[in-house]
């Protein structure tokens, strides 16, 4: 197993890392309910307190956090010593929305609660493209006997616009750009699969379909579930892997073709992100048991546009 470097424990169910220029990292508490700086010596300091479901987070072209918020979509559950995400209780739902997040202030400001009339449902993971514009997924809520479609979209920072771009799509959840902004990559949770499309302009793809081969990069056999990704400087996506024996972090080619998985030993490996000199460090979100660790990453690494 892949030696890691452990830089914190302790949060509660840590996800959507951000590594910093100062080499310190923000990500989100989803149970915490809050947006974190980890510091290089390990310790924390509270950015936002964020209601809901705090999930995937960037740094948009204004300097300030995006965040997708779940509206709390899942439930805090511990199971055999693991904090795991449970069933949707309606009781603890405010609905999801992207919002943005002043670093200076804490300051929290909603900017989307839903798209053409239709509720955002569990907003999960964003990506800014080079004309500062994100791309983002809506992971939808299950519940009882119902799950969610739901879509891809495409906003605008300032507020004033946004549109479901593909649909329908089943749990969608980490979303990413190739190095040179022509493809969009996410993953979907329970069916296993990466999908891309064709970015033709800001905010347009060509068509997607689940039944069309083309549309889809990569899909693993077995009990393998997918969180969130990143993709790296050589144009590989890594995508956090969920599972008993093979958690971690797959890593796919531009080609489809599985590389090699990182194993963590946390079923519930959900996130990655690239800092440090030359963007050559992996810092991954163990959530599972609530700690950020770092590796060094063999392959190129990749700034984010912002």
């Amino acid at each position: 197993m892949t030696e890691f470097t452990e830089i914190a424990s302790g949060l509660r169910f840590p996800e959507g890392p951000i590594a910093m220029p100062d080499g310190s990292v923000i990500l989100v508490e989803m149970f915490g309910k809050v947006i974190t700086r980890v510091l290089l010596d390990g310790s924390k300091q509270k950015i936002a307190d964020t209601p809901g479901g705090p999930n995937g987070i960037a740094i948009g072209p204004d300097g300030a956090i995006y965040l997708c918020n779940n509206g709390g979509s899942f439930s805090e559950v511990d199971f055999l010593g693991l904090t795991f995400p449970g069933p949707f209780n309606p009781d603890n739902y405010i609905g999801g929305r992207i919002q943005r997040v002043d670093i200076a202030t804490g300051k929290v400001t909603d900017l989307y609660t839903e798209c053409d009339g239709i509720k955002l449902r569990g907003p999960n993971d964003l990506v800014f493209d080079k004309q500062g514009g994100m791309w983002f997924t809506d992971h939808g809520i299950r519940e009882h006997r119902t799950a969610d479609f739901t879509g891809i979209y495409y906003a605008k920072t300032d507020g004033s616009m946004i549109k479901e771009v593909i649909f329908p799509t089943e749990s969608p959840n980490g979303i990413g750009l190739s190095p040179d902004g022509t493809k969009l990559y996410w993953a979907e949770t329970h069916t296993g699969r990466v999908y891309q499309a064709t970015v033709t302009a800001p905010g347009e793809t060509t068509p997607f379909s689940s039944f069309d081969p083309s549309c889809l990069l990569c899909g693993l056999p077995g009990l393998q579930l997918f969180d969130s990704l990143a993709v790296d400087g050589d144009g590989n996506v890594c995508v956090a892997t969920l599972g008993l024996q093979t958690a971690g972090i797959t890593v796919i080619s531009p080609e489809g073709v599985v590389l090699e998985q990182i194993l963590t030993g946390d079923p519930l490996t959900t996130n990655i992100c690239f800092g440090g000199p030359d963007y050559k460090t992996a810092y991954i979100t163990l959530s599972g048991t609530g700690r950020l660790v770092s590796m060094p990453w063999s392959y190129k690494g990749l700034k984010l546009n912002y």
